[in-house]
């Protein structure tokens, strides 16, 4: 007879508890995987189209422009004495990275039902990867801007050295709700008519065409509660120099935009065993 080795032909599963069950470390063990989504997603993006990757260019320009003529000439909107096309296109940069990622992030896991039927990867890789492969996006976006800067003349503040940190507020933000809307859109398909209708809601609450310092205190500290509101304020702070003080608005959007993360994250791993079921 042969001896048993000692190790048992079953793995058991089980839903863990507390902070273990977030088991972050598993996006590490299939960071291949997570590379090739982010990959697929950079492709398919601009798959089949005539201009490609000039769309990135293409969508915060014409916005601009829009923006430029309506709010800047038209009503007059203050831009605190900064032209208002560098005005609205620095906010814009982050609204569309945050914008684009929440709505096509919402829609990732319904999109790829069948993957979530016939094998086993982590969920949570789908919306993570459909996220980080806007910057791409927003990394032409920049360029851009630096070409408008030069237009304008105006050198970036030294104080672009906090672009970075905005940035990953503006990720934070945009994965947190990406989370929420992908794994509640499972269930209830109704999330791809709120999600238009959000963004755009949530475009004028967000102080891209006009600026916050039309507030005073304390609703200005408290206008930080959209997480993108001290993301934007900040982006023209950090590239423009501008002397509106966010110390406070962007700190509450900081706590906002890691609350919603976070909370983004938790709900999504409580309730992804049932979405190859539900899906």
């Amino acid at each position: 007879m042969k001896k048993s080795s000692g190790i048992s032909p079953f793995v058991r599963i089980e839903a863990k508890k507390g902070w273990a069950h977030l088991n972050l470390r598993e996006l590490w063990t299939y960071r291949e995987l997570l590379y090739f989504f982010i990959w697929r997603d950079v492709k398919v993006r601009y798959k089949q189209t005539a201009l490609g990757i000039l769309w990135a260019l293409l969508q915060p320009l014409f916005s601009m422009l829009v923006f430029t003529i309506f709010f800047g000439r038209l009503a007059k909107v203050s831009s605190d004495g900064i032209p208002y096309t560098i005005f609205s296109y620095v906010a814009l940069v982050p609204w569309m990275f945050f914008s684009n990622g929440l709505t096509l992030s919402s829609s990732c896991l319904v999109v790829s039902s069948n993957m979530l039927k016939k094998v086993y990867f982590p969920r949570l890789t789908l919306p993570v990867a459909t996220v980080i492969a806007g910057l791409v996006d927003l990394a032409v976006a920049l360029l851009l801007l630096g070409a408008l800067l030069a237009l304008h003349h105006r050198q970036p503040s030294p104080r672009i050295v906090w672009l970075p940190a905005f940035l990953l507020l503006a990720l934070a933000a945009s994965l947190g709700c990406g989370l929420w809307l992908s794994a509640i859109n499972v269930k209830y398909r109704d999330i791809r008519y709120v999600v238009p209708f959000l963004v755009q809601l949530w475009l004028f609450a967000t102080p891209v065409v006009y600026s916050s310092s039309l507030l005073h205190e304390p609703w200005h500290s408290l206008f930080g509660l959209n997480p993108m509101a001290g993301v934007v304020e900040g982006f023209r702070w950090a590239v423009l120099g501008t002397n509106i003080s966010i110390g406070k608005m962007a700190a509450v959007s900081a706590v906002t935009s890691l609350c919603l993360a976070l909370s983004g994250l938790l709900y999504f791993r409580s309730v992804e065993r049932t979405f190859a079921d539900v899906v």
